[in-house]
């Protein structure tokens, strides 16, 4: 005599952590354009039908995945700009926190820097538009309260700079792999010291 099946609950939040995690890593390869909802279900060991029990569309998937992270990376960034620390001080805690954010979210960095700049024209999507330009406006700050202050460089070009830092944090989601040899914390430090201090051997 055959079973009855169990009639489905409520999905689980470690179930859809799980999912939004595989999706983020399918979404992070091929890129969400080209990935399909059977894609994803290929790779979480399900069927697609059922992938829609527990999201009603990719969009929607990639939404969580990509407000989850940011959400992460602001109540870091407040902590540290609510400290109210010293410029290099904070250039320091935001950088190291940055890294710990690519250890956690790699997935969704990597998403981040390929799919924000169209998927920020779209509604659903204007808090990618809102985060940069409070990201810009944090990073810029700081860089101008250290010239202004005589920790950093007067020659400075503060933009110029902003854009360095930034792109040579965040590319780092490219290659970092959790789990590695060197932790977040330790890849900051190496960062911060060739940004701050340089490579050249000081006499």
């Amino acid at each position: 005599m055959p079973t009855k099946k169990k009639p489905q609950g409520t999905p689980s939040p470690e179930r859809r952590g799980e999912l939004l995690a595989t999706a983020a890593e399918v979404f992070a390869a091929q890129g969400y354009n080209a990935t399909t909802v059977r894609r994803i279900a290929d790779e979480a060991g399900m069927l697609a039908g059922s992938l829609y029990y527990h999201f009603d569309s990719k969009e929607s998937m990639l939404d969580e995945i990509l407000s989850t992270f940011l959400g992460e990376l602001w109540e870091g960034y407040d902590a540290v700009l609510d400290a109210r620390l010293g410029p290099r001080e904070t250039i320091e805690a935001l950088v190291t926190e940055s890294f710990r954010e690519i250890d956690r979210h790699r997935a969704a960095v990597a998403i981040y820097q390929k799919e924000a700049r169209h998927l920020a024209a779209q509604p659903r999507f204007q808090y990618l538009v809102d985060s940069q330009e409070k990201f810009e406006k944090a990073w810029l700050g700081t860089l101008e309260r250290g010239v202004a202050g005589g920790t950093f460089r007067a020659d400075l070009d503060i933009r110029l700079t902003y854009r360095f830092v930034r792109d040579t944090v965040w590319v780092a989601a490219s290659w970092y792999r959790p789990g590695g040899q060197h932790s977040p914390e330790e890849i900051a430090r190496q960062y911060l010291s060739m940004v701050l201090d340089g490579i050249a051997l000081r006499g």
